[in-house]
């Protein structure tokens, strides 16, 4: 299947303003996955002009409560517990048979990847019906973003099982933040159907598309520094995907969560360590 098409295919259709017909699909989709729109700013579908401002949607202030706790790592959004636990040098656990390189996930580059070695990472994936938004797990500071373009692979539990290295083949976004606790990464993973990853400060990062890794440098001080405070948002997806967020050794000690377990944004993920 020719995946880059149809997922760009799908994208420029839910970019589109279509009026009654953007409007009938969003109601369908809400119906197919019961979708909790009292949780949404805009609870009428009708609000939306494409099915992307609907996917993308805002919640009501409230809805979700940032743990405040200085010594506590939120969860970064709503979804579900793929894997999570210690990097093993550079292998990460994907599932049951299957590890890959957390130099590879980073697009390859040594040097940036040494912070993370030896450290700990967390799998969530986004089902279609969960907010969209990715936010914060700590205050930090962006130092990178790479883009490292790959496959379009789905990216659920099954796939997750059966195509190795998945994580680390598929398209992706990695922000990396140093935060007052260690070294933190972002991986914002795309997959097939998923139309666009942004930033909110580079906006959409892809599409384009392109075959080449691009990395790019962010000042750590000063005026034009990139600070965002635990719980801001600092990323989404358009059509839902995965986050692989890598944490420096000694840096934290997870909650006693489990494959599947459900997140909510801004509930306690970990215990960060002084």
């Amino acid at each position: 299947m020719p995946k880059h098409a149809l997922s760009r295919l799908v994208g420029k259709l839910a970019a589109a303003k279509m009026g009654w017909l953007t409007t009938w699909f969003i109601k369908l989709f809400i119906k197919q996955y019961n979708v909790n729109m009292q949780e949404a700013l805009h609870p009428d579908p009708a609000y939306y002009t494409t099915f992307n401002e609907f996917f993308t949607r805002e919640l009501k202030p409230g809805v979700r409560t940032i743990d405040d706790d200085e010594q506590s790592l939120i969860q970064p959004v709503d979804g579900a517990i793929s894997q999570l636990g210690d990097i093993e040098v550079d292998q990460i656990f994907q599932a049951k048979g299957h590890h890959y390189s957390l130099q590879a996930l980073l697009g390859g580059d040594k040097q940036l990847a040494e912070p993370f070695v030896d450290g700990k990472f967390a799998t969530i994936y986004l089902a279609p019906t969960d907010y969209h938004r990715i936010h914060m797990p700590v205050t930090g500071t962006l130092t990178d973003m790479i883009y490292v373009p790959g496959d379009l692979f789905s990216v659920n539990p099954l796939t997750a099982q059966n195509v190795p290295g998945l994580f680390a083949r598929n398209e992706r976004v990695v922000a990396l933040f140093d935060t007052k606790f260690g070294k933190m990464g972002m991986v914002l993973v795309g997959a097939t159907i998923v139309a666009s990853i942004e930033t909110i400060w580079a906006g959409t990062v892809t599409p384009p598309t392109g075959n080449k890794v691009h990395h790019w440098s962010y000042p750590s001080r000063g005026k034009n520094a990139i600070t965002l405070k635990k719980g801001a948002e600092m990323g989404r997806f358009k059509l839902g995907s995965t986050v692989v967020a890598v944490f420096s050794p000694d840096m934290l000690d997870f909650e006693a969560l489990e494959s599947g377990d459900t997140t909510r944004l801004g509930e306690k993920l970990a215990t960060l360590l002084s």
